[in-house]
């Protein structure tokens, strides 16, 4: 039996099935191809960049919260010990006269 023949009620036809490629010039294509991968060489490096700068602000901010708990540590240290360091005297007498101030506000406001 030849190919174009019928088998079993259908006509076979050689050859891929599908839609066919379109005649694309060989180079055009090959530039596309080189363009498409210098496009996702610069997204590569502007995400990257942008994730080094991320990290390099997250660990800033670890440094500063270490310090801060050191600090914290220092004075729980000099409380334990029987010493009120000077900076929470500081935020105590800040924080009295604010309060102080603003019930003077309230009792003329009332008034």
């Amino acid at each position: 039996m030849d190919d174009n023949k019928m088998v079993t009620g259908k006509v076979k036809k050689p050859g891929k099935r599908g839609r066919k490629p379109a005649k694309i010039d060989l180079k055009a294509k090959l530039e596309r191809s080189r363009q498409s991968a210098r496009e996702c060489r610069a997204r590569k490096k502007l995400r990257y960049q942008y994730l080094e700068e991320l990290v390099s602000s997250k660990e800033r901010a670890i440094c500063a919260l270490r310090e801060e708990l050191e600090m914290y540590k220092q004075w729980c240290s000099a409380m334990d010990a029987g010493k009120i360091p000077s900076e929470i005297k500081a935020l105590l007498t800040g924080d009295e006269q604010k309060t102080s101030q603003s019930s003077k506000k309230k009792n003329s406001i009332s008034m």
